[in-house]
């Protein structure tokens, strides 16, 4: 009976010694499951940022026109400028216009449109029209931009113009949309250029009729006035059919000289 009991007792030490290890054994160290770092790849090292320069902020524009512009044709007669072209579908046929009515121009022409019909320009100069730079690409905040980025669109356009002329001349210069500062006149007398405003605006832009376009330039014409149209920049149409009315009242009125 007494080693029944004793031999009771030593199962069941073996079997409690079995289910408790201590804190010693390798079960018992490693944890269940690896921390949460442990189961992620090593961070990568921030790469640097690469810093933009900010664009210089555009200066404002003045509160009215500067000095220097020309307004005036100096003489009684008044003069007649075409914007934003060469236009292969209404140059021509303003040009067409001019030559039944014998009167000349000035073609403010922008730099894109001289490098995609050179052609025309060359039409311009040969029937004796008179040139103006009109920027690179109609940019209307160019006189607000950085001095050497009007000094370079200036310089490129005019360098478009000879290259459909080589020996062409740009006395004139004129802003897109009017907007001029102080700045962009300096820039085109140093490069040799007048800068041309106007002081009759029918804003044939707006796509008025012909009629309305007729009636403005009518109502607003002075002696020496230099009136603002368009052969570019859309569907000038209404331009196109004005003109005939527009050259005809102009010239019986003050007579019509080109520019110089």
């Amino acid at each position: 009976m007494r080693h029944r009991v004793l031999l009771v007792v030593l199962v069941v030490l073996l079997v409690a010694g079995c289910g408790d290890r201590g804190d010693n054994s390798p079960e018992a160290t490693a944890p269940s499951s690896p921390p949460p770092s442990a189961a992620l790849p090593p961070e990568a090292s921030p790469s640097p940022t690469r810093t933009v320069p900010p664009k210089p902020a555009l200066r404002p524009l003045p509160t009215k026109l500067p000095a220097g512009l020309v307004r005036t044709t100096g003489t009684r007669k008044v003069a007649l400028t075409f914007d934003d072209g060469p236009d292969p579908a209404w140059t021509p046929k303003v040009l067409d216009r001019l030559k039944a009515a014998k009167v000349k121009a000035t073609f403010c022409v922008v730099g894109t449109q001289v490098r995609k019909h050179p052609g025309l320009l060359r039409r311009i100069v040969r029937e004796g029209h008179q040139l103006c730079n009109h920027s690179w690409n109609h940019d209307l905040d160019l006189a607000r931009r950085p001095v050497p980025e009007i000094r370079a669109d200036l310089v490129r356009t005019n360098r478009e113009i000879r290259r459909a002329v080589p020996d062409a001349k740009v006395p004139f210069y004129r802003q897109p949309g009017g907007r001029w500062t102080a700045e962009v006149v300096k820039v085109a007398k140093q490069l040799d250029m007048r800068s041309l405003h106007w002081t009759v605006d029918p804003q044939d832009w707006a796509k008025p009729t012909a009629a309305t376009i007729e009636k403005r330039v009518k109502r607003s014409a002075r002696p020496g006035a230099v009136v603002l149209l368009h052969d570019g920049g859309g569907n000038r149409s209404a331009t196109l059919a004005a003109c005939a009315k527009v050259i005809s009242g102009l010239k019986r009125d003050h007579g019509v000289a080109r520019l110089t």
